[in-house]
């Protein structure tokens, strides 16, 4: 049974008319089937998802990467991936079945993948936390990583998720200090690493592992530091207004990609990924490819350098300062030694002073 969003109601009926056509002989005075009709309702159905998908808003866009037959990370790692060996556990506390982590091989070459998964149905939708993952997730990710770069293994992240899970339990074992290992964690990998935004990617729990030398993006997926729905109830004190704030948080592909913080928009089949399954799976294929080729001829430090500049370079060009060279970017070392040498007077003035202090108190 097809699943359809609030603004596809035309392309439902035309598609119910199209499976009326296709099957006439549940219908009276009907013997065969009418190729001629079927055709017109198929080219109706092509050009309103064609005109819908064409002009989606930035709401629409996030009902779209929220899309329930949406296909998933482990449908990514199924079929792109041979060989893939899947690894539980963080060592300290247990194993988080939101994330789908293990080595593989694409185009015969050993990889690190990493999804973040949020399940098919109801059942396994629970089972994996909705793809929230927990502070275990991100220190299973982080020892995985690790132990990628030290064998020189390219890292592939399939991001989905609408945020890391917020519960006590979550908190209680360190959260906001996970997020921020895997942060560092990715900032420092001396090993190519791809981030495919497959549906939404929300807040520090996408970041955690789209800290990455590519960051690729679905065309209807969203990446944002909130939902729209959050965003609105903190800024309007209204969750409908979810239009408003998602116009204003800049979360569709395309609004990303101009402002350079995505590298890439991974074009999805004409009404969502959902609707041509092998289709997108060919454009992610093509895509991984060239992205690992892109890097095949770089040493160690060309890629840390390629990621450190990517991450400096975010709103250089289009905010308030209008710099684009990446070597101005960093501290030089003249200025760096100079901070050092003006921390040591600091000391050592704050020494003498704290021992005459003491010598007055004394004497």
């Amino acid at each position: 049974m097809k699943n359809y969003l609030n603004f596809e109601s035309e392309v439902k009926n035309l598609e119910k008319e199209l499976e009326k056509l296709k099957d006439p002989y549940n219908q009276e005075g009907l013997s065969e089937v009418d190729t001629k009709n079927i055709s017109k309702v198929q080219n109706e159905i092509d050009e309103k998802l064609k005109d819908i998908y064409s002009n989606l808003d930035p709401w629409q866009t996030a009902l779209v990467a929220r899309h329930e037959d949406r296909p998933k990370a482990k449908f990514f790692i199924d079929h792109l991936f041979e060989d893939f060996i899947p690894l539980s556990g963080d060592r300290f506390y247990g194993e988080d079945k939101s994330v789908i982590a293990g080595f593989g091989k694409f185009n015969n070459k050993s990889v690190l993948v990493i999804g973040q998964e949020k399940g098919d149905n109801l059942d396994s939708r629970i089972e994996r936390n909705f793809g929230m993952m927990r502070p275990e997730g991100y220190r299973k990710s982080i020892r995985l990583m690790k132990l990628a770069d030290k064998f020189k293994i390219p890292i592939i992240s399939f991001i989905d998720t609408p945020g890391a899970y917020p519960g006590v339990g979550a908190e209680e074992r360190g959260q906001a200090e996970a997020i921020a290992k895997s942060i560092e964690c990715c900032m420092e990998l001396s090993v190519p690493t791809i981030s495919i935004i497959i549906g939404e990617g929300g807040s520090g729990g996408a970041i955690a592992l789209a800290s990455s030398n590519k960051v690729l993006m679905f065309q209807n997926a969203i990446y944002s530091v909130i939902s729209p729905e959050g965003c609105a109830t903190i800024l309007w004190r209204d969750p409908k207004k979810t239009l408003e704030a998602s116009k204003a948080m800049k979360l569709s592909s395309k609004d990303l990609l101009n402002l350079d913080i995505i590298d890439e928009i991974i074009p999805e089949p004409i009404g969502g990924a959902h609707r041509d399954k092998d289709l997108i799976l060919d454009n992610v294929r093509d895509s991984i490819k060239k992205n690992l080729e892109f890097f095949s001829t770089m040493d160690t430090d060309e890629v840390i350098n390629h990621r450190k500049n990517k991450f400096l370079s975010i709103g250089r060009n289009k905010g308030f300062a209008m710099q684009s060279d990446p070597e101005k970017l960093s501290m030089n070392k003249g200025a760096l030694d100079k901070l050092i040498k003006n921390r040591k007077i600091i000391y050592i003035a704050s020494g003498i002073i704290f021992l005459l202090l003491i010598m007055i108190i004394l004497y």
